[in-house]
């Protein structure tokens, strides 16, 4: 019969190695075999702490957390809000599919939690409704989860070959311009615009309106 592993053993420092883990070899490299490997210990140990691989990437995903930066309370809630989006995606981008980790998954490890009730906290103090509140909370994190998603996959066959993200770009634009201009107008037209691979102005963009739009419920 398998004994208990040793008190040494802690969720906090198997958190540590799938993170190691995850770095090295990305999300699709992860495993429980690998991470009990980096910690230094056989597999089934880990079973006594993190039950499966998907109690693991709740683990993974509140360690991922931990890294995160609280705004300071200064400014309007719009200007807060916007700041946590900034910081948010400057987190996940830190990381090697950390996107993937905590895409869709709601965690409550107590580093989210933290994260969450601060958020809430600042919105219900701007008065947004209760059900306002949340849903602002919930579009944040969908938001910023798919826009790094996006940023972090390759944005063609060029780019999984090895080019450059704006050399992808350039030649995705220029296939645009090339286009017959009678079926596709609107192709050729925007085909700088559509294949810019400024991704700061894109999120930008993408996060003001967001908060435009939530503004609308307090006016």
């Amino acid at each position: 019969m398998a004994q208990p592993p040793s008190r040494t053993l802690t969720r906090e420092c198997i958190a540590a190695a799938a993170l190691t883990v995850l770095e090295r070899e990305g999300l699709a490299g992860l495993s429980m075999r690998k991470v009990a490997t980096e910690v230094g210990v056989q597999a089934a140990s880990l079973y006594w702490h993190v039950r499966n691989k998907e109690e693991l990437l709740d683990l993974l995903g509140d360690a991922i957390i931990a890294d995160a930066e609280i705004p300071p309370r200064t400014g309007d809630w719009r200007a807060q809000y916007l700041e946590y989006g900034r910081r948010y995606r400057a987190l996940l981008l830190a990381r090697r599919d950390a996107a993937k980790v905590v895409a869709g998954r709601l965690t409550t490890g107590p580093r989210v939690l933290a994260v969450l009730e601060d958020q809430l906290d600042r919105l219900r103090a701007a008065g947004f409704t209760d059900a306002d509140a949340a849903m602002a909370s919930y579009l944040l994190s969908a938001y910023v989860q798919g826009f790094v998603l996006q940023e972090q996959s390759p944005l063609s066959a060029a780019e999984a070959a090895g080019a450059s993200r704006g050399q992808a770009a350039r030649a995705a634009g220029e296939t645009f311009r090339t286009l017959p201009a009678a079926t596709y107008p609107n192709l050729v037209a925007l085909a700088d615009d559509l294949t810019d691979p400024d991704m700061d102005t894109r999120f930008e963009f993408g996060l003001h309106r967001l908060a435009d739009g939530l503004a609308t419920l307090l006016a």
